[in-house]
């Protein structure tokens, strides 16, 4: 589901929020996933928390690790990806692409598992571009499972915003259970959950 109402129209996210509103203010959502994104979506309630929140996201200071299935195993461990992205439009349809002139675009990655000639990857993202972690993980030839932008699409991406954490005077932390579509592929990756 998306968190914002798009042009296709169908529910979102911020169609629920008249229901969680006290007063006449709020709730907010703090930042976005793509849709099919799983995890981790922080809604502020308050503005106070609201503006803090964005500027630990927008500043770095948040923690945000993401867990994605993607075809193939990485010969590597792990690494860093420092590739500036820029939005590359065709018709109605977009993509963010590799681009020397692009905003810059950050993002830490470890092997976790693999299984079925497939791996388990976890993205730490150090800046927070559109799709990043999705034009990274196939800029690195292992785009994520069921992604139809970046990579062969064929049923749900199986991207997880697995964990986020705010540092804030009264910290927040959550982590998301790995949902449904992913759970057979990350246990057969790392054992029982």
């Amino acid at each position: 589901m998306p968190v914002h109402a798009g042009r296709a129209g169908g529910p979102s996210v911020e169609d629920f929020f008249p229901l969680w509103r006290r007063g006449k203010a709020g709730p907010w959502a703090a930042h976005r996933l793509d849709q099919d994104t799983a995890g981790c979506l922080l809604i502020a309630r308050r503005k106070s928390f609201l503006l803090a929140a964005q500027a630990l996201l927008a500043g770095g200071g948040a923690e945000k690790r993401y867990w994605a299935a993607v075809r193939g195993v990485p010969a590597e461990a792990g690494g860093e990806i420092d590739l500036p992205l820029a939005k590359q439009s065709e018709g109605r349809r977009w993509r963010m692409v590799p681009s020397a002139g692009g905003a810059p675009a950050r993002t830490l990655w470890r092997v976790l598992g693999a299984a079925g000639g497939d791996a388990l990857i976890e993205f730490t993202p150090l800046t927070g571009r559109t799709h990043q972690l999705r034009a990274h993980a196939a800029w690195l030839g292992h785009p994520v499972l069921g992604d139809p932008v970046y990579g062969a699409g064929g049923g749900m991406m199986a991207l997880l915003a697995r964990r986020l954490a705010l540092p804030l005077p009264e910290p927040v932390e959550a982590t998301a259970p790995v949902p449904p579509h992913m759970a057979a592929f990350v246990e057969a990756c790392l054992g029982t959950l």
